[in-house]
């Protein structure tokens, strides 16, 4: 019992000393709110990301979630890659002045993205496809429709190419949680990716609150 003693008064006339030799030190290792102080100190945590439950009604439910989670873990980073290519497109663009070494340019673009995306994007199946067509959307805020009529000259083999003649899909879907539940899904496969570190996340056009979502969707499903 007196050890218990020792150790407590210790510990007392430890923290009066050093109270009474560095008070700065003190003052900024405590948050004053109205009177009361807070320690600042102490074992750094990191960020804990908290999701809301997800429930399936069936097996077979669980089942096409999860498989849509493999297809978007697969399509994102070819989403991810084309905003980072167009962003450089458009800022190289913006630095040439004639429109011949602009539309040399983008020949050349065309040239580097068919051959560093056209065999992937072979394998990818039907739904994939539509995944990465609205991903694009997601992330640059153009749909991949308007990014070929924009594009006209560069682009327009790329994407009629390998997304519509591979596809067969409309090039002009959008990206749109709040009104589509696979929309939905993806989005909460996307954000547990980041907070997971499963994937890189880019920033996007459209940014959403996962809570929000959750809510609108919490009674439909």
């Amino acid at each position: 019992m007196k050890k218990h003693y020792f150790i407590i008064f210790f510990f007392l006339g430890f923290h009066a000393i050093l109270s009474a030799q560095q008070p700065d030190l003190l003052e900024k290792q405590m948050i004053i709110i109205e009177g009361d102080s807070i320690p600042t100190y102490g074992i750094p945590l990191n960020e804990v990301v908290v999701f809301q439950p997800l429930l399936f009604k069936n097996h077979l439910k669980l089942k096409r979630y999860l498989i849509l989670r493999r297809k978007t873990l697969k399509v994102y980073p070819y989403a991810k890659m084309a905003a980072e290519r167009l962003t450089v497109l458009n800022q190289r663009l913006n630095d040439l002045n004639s429109k011949r070494s602009k539309r040399k340019y983008l020949k050349r673009m065309e040239k580097f993205i068919y051959e560093e995306f056209e065999e992937e994007l072979k394998k990818f199946s039907r739904s994939e496809g539509q995944i990465l067509i609205r991903l694009v959307h997601r992330q640059t805020g153009i749909t991949t429709y308007d990014l070929v009529k924009e594009l006209r000259t560069g682009w327009k083999a790329f994407w009629y190419q390998t997304t519509a003649s591979l596809f067969k899909l409309s090039l002009k879907d959008t990206y749109d949680p709040e009104h589509s539940l696979e929309d939905y899904l993806i989005e909460d496969i996307l954000q547990r990716a980041f907070a997971d570190n499963q994937l890189e996340e880019q920033t996007a056009v459209f940014d959403y609150n996962l809570d929000d979502l959750y809510f609108i969707w919490k009674d439909k499903k």
